[in-house]
């Protein structure tokens, strides 16, 4: 089955096959719902949609994305006010905070490698590749200073050579791509699972962690209101792909 498209830009029209349709119209059918009925959401449609964040892609398949689910009417009383109160913390069946582990080599490197080797997804040579790789880029040295020559001498060979951001100065930069890639997976699961979602920056991160108990070594990236929404009619707008893509160059 094929569904001819025509961008209203006046862009060429595109021949999509079934598969890739039903997935813009989800993409599509998602946005940022500010209010949200009282109802509960089933923890197993919750966990549903938790487990295809776990898939998100990872860098160097180390996941650091943690999610402090909150349920509780008196929890989430303690979120309130930390989310700016923000009336949909309160509203919806659950609020999802989603953080970085800021020590996910010491924690979960060494267990993926084990993972990774058992299920045949790389070989020795890629293993010492990481055993290399992923060392050199989070290792901040003795008393954390390390990540000091490391960014000198990355603005040098910069000049030079392409290199990628170095953990171990970007820390808090990487863990957020991580951690925004699991939350966009969240969010277009819940989509299809029929709830509606809405991502919320404004927070004391400080404040955060005192009322979940959140320890240091996470960042918290992104808090995710879920449940049924109440204003099913509301509408949201993109900017069109012209202007937006540039091909081959600026």
């Amino acid at each position: 089955m094929k569904l001819e498209v025509t961008e209203s830009s006046g862009m060429a029209s595109l021949a999509w096959n079934s598969r890739l349709e039903s997935f813009l119209d989800l993409v599509r059918s998602r946005r940022a719902t500010r209010h949200f009925q009282p109802e509960p959401v089933p923890q197993h449609l919750l966990d549903a949609v938790l487990e295809a964040a776990r898939w998100a892609p990872s860098g160097f398949n180390l996941q650091p994305t943690h999610f402090v689910v909150v349920t509780n009417a008196a929890v989430k009383a303690k979120l309130y006010p930390a989310c700016m109160k923000q009336r949909q913390v309160m509203e919806a069946g659950a609020t999802v905070v989603f953080t970085g582990d800021r020590h996910v080599v010491d924690n979960h490197f060494e267990r993926v490698l084990q993972q990774d080797r058992a299920a045949g997804a790389i070989n020795s040579a890629y293993e010492q590749l990481l055993r290399r790789a992923v060392p050199l880029s989070f290792n901040r040295g003795p008393l954390g200073i390390g990540w000091l020559w490391k960014a000198l001498v990355g603005k040098m060979v910069q000049r030079f050579i392409p290199i990628p951001s170095i953990q171990a100065i970007h820390k808090d930069y990487w863990l957020a791509k991580q951690v925004c890639l699991s939350a966009m997976v969240f969010m277009l699961a819940a989509e299809a699972a029929g709830l509606a979602t809405c991502p919320m920056e404004g927070f004391g991160e400080y404040q955060v962690r005192q009322a979940l108990g959140i320890p240091s070594s996470q960042t918290v990236v992104l808090v995710v209101a879920v449940g049924y929404a109440d204003n099913s009619a509301a509408k949201k707008t993109r900017l069109p792909l012209d202007g937006l893509v540039h091909r081959d160059h600026w």
